[in-house]
């Protein structure tokens, strides 16, 4: 058991994985940091954090584990206020849906990478965010993905490991460019997908959603996202994120083309191969 963690901010995330620690008593004290004291005291009164500071060096003070889980645009000022207030012994974490950006970050801040500064990223969410959204078990069999650095220190993979495992949650250990790549891919991509195809409704006809039904509604949920959460997520792994996006624009091209000319049995095989991969994934 951990003796004082401190979670520097307490929306969805951050307030889940405090609520989830408190389920499982893994962690003695949860010590809850925001520049927002209302979501704090919010946090206190629904038994998330077990105390709070609006001063960064008491929320600190004998901490053995700091989760950031503030948005990746904030972290560069985030790891400059904890710097001078932790030391070697601290392991540092964060739930950023890009790793490339926050390991250059924290190099930026430390002059090198520190040996227990263990990136992760839970692939669990919501559409709704906020401490009002918080769930204990959002992490229940789900996949949370780590990305130590070369120099990191084993035991602090093993201990950030164990209290994910703790909560329900599947870990994985891979390097931060095959993660930004292969979530470019299945979080980022559909994102967009779907943000732009509200744009296109609301460019053409604003009225249109009137006539949508539940695979629409299915389609679009995504849509009602934290739209600063994923402005930063697109600053932060652009290059990944539009190399699908041309991706994707090739497939649509090809699907255009076999409408356009015809060709029945060439869609309906793309529409059952389709149907088939995602039938597999959820039997998986």
């Amino acid at each position: 058991m951990i003796d004082k963690i401190c979670i520097i901010g307490v929306g969805l995330i951050g307030g889940s994985f405090a609520a989830g620690l408190k389920r499982v008593n893994q962690v003695k004290t949860i010590i809850g940091f925001s520049r927002q004291e209302s979501h704090l005291k919010k946090a206190q009164e629904m038994d998330i954090i077990d105390a709070y500071s609006l001063d960064i060096a008491q929320a600190l003070k004998q901490v053995q584990m700091v989760i950031i889980a503030t948005p990746v645009n904030s972290f560069q000022a985030i790891l400059e206020l904890i710097k001078p207030h932790i030391d070697e012994s601290v392991i540092i974490s964060d739930v950023g849906s890009t790793k490339g950006s926050v390991i250059k970050i924290a190099k930026l801040v430390f002059s090198q990478m520190p040996a227990r500064f263990i990136p992760a990223h839970p692939i669990a969410g919501k559409e709704k965010s906020g401490i009002e959204a918080v769930d204990a078990q959002l992490f229940n069999h789900k996949r949370v993905i780590l990305t130590p650095e070369e120099n990191a220190d084993a035991q602090a993979v093993d201990i950030l490991s164990s209290l994910w495992r703790s909560l329900g949650a599947k870990v994985e250990i891979m390097s931060d460019t095959k993660h930004d790549n292969l979530l470019a891919m299945t979080s980022h991509l559909p994102h967009m997908l779907v943000y732009g195809l509200m744009d296109y409704l609301i460019s053409n006809n604003p009225n249109a959603c009137r006539y949508a039904a539940g695979g629409f509604k299915d389609f679009s949920r995504i849509a009602s996202s934290d739209a600063l959460m994923w402005r930063d997520i697109c600053i932060n792994n652009s290059k990944e994120i539009v190399k699908h996006i041309e991706g994707y624009q090739q497939t649509l091209e090809k699907i255009s083309n076999l409408i356009k000319n015809n060709q029945v049995q060439a869609l309906e095989k793309l529409f059952q191969e389709a149907k088939s991969a995602r039938d597999n994934w959820l039997d998986s």
